[in-house]
């Protein structure tokens, strides 16, 4: 199963948009792109495994494999990236600024969700970001 980001780069924060099976199942916040430094940028575009985790901080959430020269990069809840996201992905219902949004534990559960059962299938759950809408559109 795949897991589609399109972002969309701000001098202050990353917003992207989720699709699911070419379906728009929410959005994402980040911290702006400041070429892939840990805990100030967001990381780069392409294509990565997610992986259920358990921390007694952020409960359930996943976590994005094999990211370069970065580790523990999760997607987890949070409300606003510059605050304390330093470099993850969070999942927010609604978008309301740059790297601002609402609702992230709704959406990160069905996210979860779809995880377990892509799992129960023996599927992977790829995350793909990107920021070109030619990408995009190859996806759906």
């Amino acid at each position: 199963m795949e897991l589609l980001l399109v972002r969309t780069y701000y001098k202050e924060g990353t917003n992207g948009a989720l699709f699911i099976n070419r379906k728009h199942i929410g959005f994402t916040i980040e911290l702006p792109w400041v070429m892939n430094i840990h805990e100030k940028s967001c990381i780069p575009e392409g294509r990565y495994c997610l992986n259920a985790r358990f921390s007694n901080k952020f409960q359930h959430h996943l976590a994005i494999d094999r990211v370069a020269n970065r580790s523990l990069i999760l997607l987890r809840p949070s409300n606003n990236a510059n605050i304390d996201l330093k470099g993850s992905i969070a999942p927010v219902s609604y978008l309301t600024g740059v790297g601002r949004g609402l609702y992230s534990k709704p959406l990160l559960d069905k996210l979860l969700s779809f995880y377990y059962q892509a799992s129960e299938r023996k599927e992977t759950f790829d995350l793909i970001i990107t920021s070109y809408v030619y990408d995009f559109c190859r996806q759906i």
